[in-house]
């Protein structure tokens, strides 16, 4: 066989086998960066959840799929009316979702199916109006909690099926794994959320 004939074809092949070598080194580098970004966004910034259960309907139904806002709290303490995700405090293998319903240091006396809020704003005590609530919902149970310098007092929206602070007590800042944020799924309920106002 011509010797010119078997340079090209070796020129060739070698050519052929140096861009494929480039493309699969640029592939692995885009790969390992991607993988990155996503461990680092899964970690340190959101972090998908799963609704089990349906103690904070009509808000959240079982079986959507939400994403959790892990970052917002490294700069400011979560606030009344957010819904959060923690880390059940008898078994922190489960995590459950639940709403702000008193802060740090705040006095919550549940009674007749009101909530009244006792803090250094309102001393005397002030019920509090949660619109987002059904109007035919109403907060069932007797209780009066103190909370600590870090604790929360939580509840489900679905207040009538709801294992919340009113039973096993209320939760650490520890705990709190970060605020609800976005529902991707269903797509027909697709929402960023924000905290609502609360009427005193």
């Amino acid at each position: 066989m011509d010797e010119k004939f078997l340079s090209k074809i070796r020129t060739k092949v070698i050519n052929f086998l140096q861009s494929t070598g480039i493309f699969l080194l640029e592939f692995v580098k885009i790969a390992v960066l991607a993988g990155v970004t996503i461990v680092l966004v899964r970690h340190f910034l959101f972090k998908p959840f799963y609704v089990k259960g349906a103690s904070m309907e009509p808000t959240f139904y079982e079986h959507e799929y939400l994403l959790i806002d892990e970052l917002s709290y490294r700069f400011r303490t979560p606030e009344r009316g957010e819904v959060i995700v923690f880390k059940y405090p008898d078994d922190p293998t489960e995590c459950f979702i639940k709403r702000i319903i008193a802060l740090p240091n705040e006095r919550i006396k549940i009674s007749e199916g009101k909530i009244i809020i006792y803090n250094d704003e309102y001393p005397e005590g002030m019920g509090i109006n949660e619109e987002y609530l059904p109007t035919d919902i109403l907060t069932i149970g007797e209780k009066i909690t103190t909370l600590g310098d870090s604790e929360y007092f939580v509840m489900g929206d679905n207040r009538p099926n709801s294992y919340d602070s009113r039973r096993f007590g209320s939760i650490h800042y520890s705990d709190i794994i970060g605020r609800t944020w976005f529902r991707g799924w269903p797509f027909s309920r697709a929402e960023i959320f924000h905290r609502p106002e609360f009427n005193f």
